[in-house]
């Protein structure tokens, strides 16, 4: 696939995400997919696979209750790399996210391989989950 073709799964692959549909989701991800989370929150990490991957979705919509969202601004795509330009929004507790960020996305096949998470404020992301 293309730049052109890869730009556009991940634009459908925000949509299903801030819909919470893991089944239009889960086919952009290949079964091996590493997704790093840089930081020291307790979701920092490395997360090998894609159960792993969506079970750090799933505390980022459970530690919300539901209400986190990535608004995505635009896209950026080059051969196998696409980088997604948005903002993380979320309630938690008395406490409120709003946070750019640069998600660089690694693709084979169509599929997401590998995915570097990059914040505008890391202390601000960081504050946010602790």
């Amino acid at each position: 696939m293309g730049a052109k073709e890869n730009a556009e799964a991940i634009r459908g692959g925000y949509k299903a995400f801030n819909a919470a549909n893991l089944d239009r989701l889960a086919p952009l991800f290949d079964e091996s997919v590493r997704w790093h989370v840089p930081g020291r929150s307790s979701l920092a990490g490395d997360y090998d696979g894609r159960d792993a991957t969506f079970g750090y979705f799933g505390r980022l919509g459970q530690e919300t209750g539901g209400k986190f969202q990535a608004e995505l601004r635009d896209l950026v795509a080059s051969g196998d790399h696409v980088v997604g330009l948005h903002d993380s929004r979320g309630q938690r507790g008395a406490k409120t996210l709003d946070v750019g960020v640069a998600l660089v996305f690694r693709m084979q096949g169509g599929k997401i391989v590998e995915a570097w998470e990059h914040y505008g404020d890391m202390y601000a992301w960081d504050d946010f989950w602790q």
